[in-house]
């Protein structure tokens, strides 16, 4: 090996070594901006179920969607959305919980989550609103919630 090639030999050495310092910097750059991404369309998403849900009110007063499939027969939900932070994809339903005739104004109501595969055990829900069934920390602060599982759409 003449000087020439030993030249190129180190210097190639040293890009493929800035390359990796570089990939090593970019890679939790990338992990934390599809994070991000992902709360962006866990909040989109959580908002098409409760706009659903006042659609449906409004077509029927009084009353609530029984299941997510309701909504998408009564046109109120276009498509089903999955649950973006979850591997499943399976989002928890909110419900509410005890009796809500004969509240107070101002008085808090009383919710239940319940994992959307439990629904149908549930004596007739009255789907509200939906939340993440991931518990892991978010990156952003959603009405002074840190993780997903207590980001609720309803």
């Amino acid at each position: 090996m003449n000087r020439k090639e030993g030249y190129i030999l180190i210097i190639l050495m040293v890009a493929v070594f800035i390359m990796v310092i570089g990939f090593l910097i970019a890679t939790p750059i990338w992990k934390t901006q599809i994070q991000r991404e992902k709360e962006e369309e866990l909040i989109f998403r959580g908002k098409q179920y409760a706009e659903a849900v006042r659609l449906f009110q409004i077509k029927y007063p009084g009353s609530f969607p029984k299941s997510f499939e309701e909504l998408l027969e009564e046109k109120c939900l276009r498509k089903m959305f999955k649950d973006p932070m979850t591997e499943h994809g399976e989002w928890d339903v909110i419900i509410p919980y005890g009796g809500a005739s004969g509240r107070r104004e101002g008085a808090t109501q009383k919710i239940l989550v319940v994992p959307q595969s439990a629904l149908s055990s549930v004596d007739n829900p009255r789907i509200i609103g939906v939340v993440s069934s991931s518990p892991d920390k978010s990156i952003k602060i959603y009405f002074d919630q840190e993780t997903y599982d207590k980001w609720l759409f309803y």
